[in-house]
This record gives structure tokens, C-alpha cells and sequence, in this order.
């Protein structure tokens, strides 16, 4: 694998229609038009499991706003994972640079409080080599403690054993009394419902629903079916028991329906980027390894949308690098990222998108 570091060049305004063209852009309209309809009937009849934040505490929200902080040599000499030291710095630099507040157990009590029920959302599908790291979890979820937050409040959650080993987080290297969620696919106990749209019933995980508050940990990676996986998709496909029947279209729209169910919407306060390394091809999976570079950044953003853009985008940058084509090019564009922002779930739109950078 090239160990030549992914840098971002200028991320370029990207209109829409170059996710969806022509009869695709109409046939998802159309299917999100419906969605957007039905999801409004149903909202009437289905037994609401909006979340409610403690009592006269609200959390920080900045739409469109991303933070990033890079940090060279900040990889570990195998190039898979980060260095301790260097992830929490990078961690604490982007929160305290998207908060204002002056360290990091500050910064994450903007988002949580100490009476949330905590559910922290990891991706390890491409197994040890492609994973949210726990050099970047472990320093977060102390600082939640720091602040206050109950250990045994706190759950880390992922759908299937071997995609959370691969994150290394165990029992052993958690605080005592953080707690560890495998969900099987089966692990739900609300009643099922029907995802307006999509003519598709399904039950959103326990650990979710259990939870007032979600952390969600995402990484920067190519998708075989729609394109991109960042942070809409991780919540929306990986905490709720029926993934695979929201695949038709490219999952698009039905990643945006998903996300928008209050299951998910209400409890989501803050999007981590894991972006020391960057997927261009192969995804999810770990199928194409000469298409997986170092990138030696964390971002971190309230803005599932913003941040999913800017990642398609980047994938896309990495993509014609390397002479591959785009995403669009080869039939499966991220079509569900604008679908996301036509729901008010967050900014698409590249020239209200405000990044931020840091190098340290």
C-alpha cells in the first residue's frame, strides 16, 4: 500500500445533479417525495421515541460546520492505526476549535450531559485495518466521565462481534462499568415500525433506544451499493436489525429515511470523523487495499450531511488521483446525501459548508 498521505486539495461546489442525473434524479425524487409524504402520515400514528435531553440542558449544534485537525507522522509505523498520544491531541484540538471551550472535558460537555444514557456508535466492518481506532473512542468516552457522565451510563455499541474486535476496545482497556453492545441484528425490543417510504418494517437496536444521547464515530470510505459510508449511514444501517432491505436505489433515499426517524434524529450530538485513512475503492469491506491511503486527520462536525458531502467529495478527489472514476462514473453516486438534506437533516449545499483546518 502507498503510504503517500491523502491531503485535501480544494473540495469544489458540487451541484447536485452530479449525485443524481437525469431519469435517476427523477426516479428519486420521486421515491423521496412519497417517502417525505408518508413519513409525515406516519409520524401521526407511530408511538413517538423522540429523545428529550436532561432538563435545561441544550446541546451545542453549529449546522454546516466541520472541523479538521491534521497531524503528519501521526500513524503508527505498521500505517494502520494511530498514535495514542497523537489522536487524543488531534481530538481535543477539533473540539475545543468547534466549541470555543478551552479543553476537551469541556468541550464534550457542550454535547452530554451528566444525566444522558450515552450510546457511542463504532464501524469496524473492514475489520482491524480499516476501523473506527480506539485511540480516538477511548479519550472521549473519558472525558465523558470527567464531565460527569455515569460509566455505567455509557454504552459502546457495533452490530456484529468481529466488527467491534476490530476496534481493539474491550472490557479490559474500558473504564469499569462502560458497557459493550454486540446487536446481533436482533437486539430490539421497541415494536416494529414501518419506514414511511420504503414499504420496509424494522426495529431500531436496543442500545439506541435505550440511550438519550449518541455519539457517532464514522470513517471516510468507499460503499459497493451507494457510493460513501460516513456518518449518516453508520447510525442509519448499523442500529437497526433489517440493513439489508434498505439497499434498493443505491440505499437512496432510504438512508435518509432512516436517519430521519426520531430514533436517530434526537439522540445524535456529535459526528467523529476517523480520517487517518481514507477508502477510495473496495468498500466497505477490505477488498481493494492499494485504494486505502493514509490521510493522518480527525474531524469532527453536528452536521451528519456537511460531513457526509465533504467525504463523498473526498473520495471522489482520491478517486481521480489515482485514476479511478467517479462515484457517479461507475453507477452508484451518494444520491441519499442530498436526499438527507431535502429532509432538513443537515447542509449539502458545498458553499454554505464551512470547513475549518488545523495542522499541529
Amino acid at each position: 500500500m502507498s503510504i503517500r498521505r491523502v491531503t485535501e486539495r480544494n473540495v469544489t461546489t458540487i451541484g447536485r445533479r452530479r449525485f443524481v442525473g437525469g431519469t435517476a434524479a427523477a426516479a428519486v425524487g420521486g421515491i423521496l417525495l412519497r417517502g417525505e409524504q408518508a413519513l409525515a402520515a406516519d409520524t401521526q400514528s407511530a408511538a413517538s421515541l423522540a429523545a428529550i435531553p436532561p432538563a435545561g440542558f441544550t446541546p451545542f449544534t453549529a449546522p454546516g460546520r466541520i472541523v479538521k485537525v491534521t497531524k503528519n507522522d501521526c500513524l503508527m509505523p505498521n500505517k494502520l492505526y494511530p498514535k495514542a498520544d497523537d489522536a487524543k491531541l488531534m481530538l481535543e484540538r477539533a473540539m475545543t476549535e468547534l466549541t470555543g471551550k478551552p479543553d476537551l472535558v469541556s468541550a464534550v460537555g457542550m454535547f452530554v450531559h451528566k444525566d444522558d444514557k450515552v450510546c457511542v456508535k463504532v464501524n469496524g466492518i473492514a475489520q482491524q485495518n480499516m476501523t473506527t481506532n480506539k485511540e480516538l473512542v477511548l479519550p472521549f468516552i473519558d472525558a465523558m466521565i470527567q464531565g460527569g457522565v455515569k460509566p455505567e451510563n455509557i454504552t459502546i455499541l457495533e452490530q456484529w462481534y468481529g466488527y467491534f474486535a476490530a476496534t481493539r476496545i474491550t472490557e479490559k482497556n474500558v473504564p469499569p462499568g462502560v458497557k459493550i453492545s454486540i446487536h446481533n441484528n436482533t437486539d430490539a425490543t421497541m415494536d416494529e415500525r414501518l419506514i414511511a417510504g420504503t414499504g420496509v418494517r424494522t426495529k431500531f437496536v436496543k442500545a439506541l433506544t435505550d440511550s438519550t444521547a449518541v455519539i457517532n464515530f464514522g470513517l471516510i470510505k468507499d460503499h459497493s451499493i451507494c457510493g460513501y459510508t460516513g456518518a449518516l449511514k453508520n447510525m442509519a444501517q448499523g442500529c437497526q436489525i433489517r440493513p439489508a432491505y434498505f439497499h434498493g436505489h443505491h440505499a437512496s433515499p432510504q438512508v435518509a429515511l432512516l436517519y430521519a426517524q426520531d430514533v436517530i434524529k434526537t439522540r445524535v450530538r456529535l459526528n467523529v470523523t476517523d480520517g487517518f485513512k481514507v477508502m477510495a475503492d473496495g468498500g466497505p469491506l477490505w477488498r481493494q487495499p492499494q485504494y486505502v491511503f493514509p490521510h493522518e486527520a480527525v474531524y469532527v462536525s453536528t452536521d451528519p450531511v456537511a460531513m457526509d458531502a465533504f467525504g463523498a467529495d473526498l473520495v471522489d478527489q482520491v478517486r481521480s488521483d489515482h485514476r479511478l472514476p467517479s462515484l457517479a462514473a461507475v453507477g452508484r453516486p451518494a444520491a441519499y446525501i442530498e436526499a438527507a438534506a431535502d429532509l432538513g437533516l443537515g447542509i449539502a449545499d458545498r458553499s454554505q459548508i464551512k470547513l475549518k483546518t488545523f495542522a499541529i
